[in-house]
């Protein structure tokens, strides 16, 4: 098997971004849901394209069907929903590394209306801490990732509770404890108005800048799986 490479930095193209970002409705402060779910299958690709490429190329593949316990290959990357059957509740994740269970388990979430971020980004943060803790409570080496991706225009007053609230969720360095909290946790702030990415926020000093994600994620499978199948070559 091929060896593990240093994981890509996560960047989500501005090419792609921006003919989302002209179905913002500036007036209602708003991204129709459809085009919301389109940030999030972008981010879902991005991230698996850049774990296959740490696992040393293996190749990206859909899971069979939504339902299905084991991987469709022996060694892939799934994009798709993908079934794990968790401590608390099954679960379907956005991308998956499962070649012996669960490894690697990621989801992209989105808040697209300033409206909905208000009312249920305390919810959201709840939601994290369970699909983390369902996870780790039966895998607890596994990774658990998240990235949230939020049209600057909609953080208004929440920016900093949002920003603390998932710091806190992010982190988990040790593979026993803490099994709420995910080992990596990005908050994407995009301009839907020419689909950048925000340079400031989160701050500088934040561990959910998105350019720190994949080193994140990298140095817990280095310090989990190194040297384990199907990695080692010897």
């Amino acid at each position: 098997m091929p060896p593990l490479r240093p994981m890509p930095p996560i960047s989500l193209p501005v090419a792609k971004l921006a003919p989302i970002g002209t179905h913002w409705n500036a007036g209602a402060l708003t991204l129709p849901k459809s085009w919301g779910e389109r940030v999030g299958d972008l981010c879902d690709r991005v991230v698996g394209e850049c774990l296959a490429k740490m696992l040393g190329d293996i190749p990206v593949m859909k899971p069979v069907k939504s339902t299905a316990l084991l991987p469709p290959a022996p060694d892939c990357v799934e994009v798709g929903p993908a079934r794990v059957i968790g401590g608390i509740r099954p679960q379907n994740f956005d991308v998956a590394y499962r070649p012996d269970g669960v490894r690697f388990a990621f989801d992209s979430k989105t808040l697209n209306t300033r409206k909905s971020l208000s009312k249920n980004y305390q919810n959201m943060i709840n939601d994290l801490g369970t699909e983390a803790a369902t996870v780790h409570t039966r895998f607890p080496s596994a990774i658990v990732a998240f990235v949230v991706a939020v049209p600057e225009p909609c953080l208004s007053t929440h920016r900093k509770n949002l920003t603390t609230a998932l710091t806190r969720l992010a982190g988990r360095r040790s593979s026993s404890g803490d099994v709420h909290k995910a080992e990596a946790i990005s908050l994407l702030v995009w301009n839907p108005h020419d689909g950048s990415a925000d340079k400031d926020w989160p701050p500088r000093s934040s561990p959910l800048r998105i350019e720190e994600f994949s080193a994140q994620i990298e140095l817990c499978y280095m310090d989990r799986f190194a040297g384990l199948p199907p990695h080692n070559v010897g």
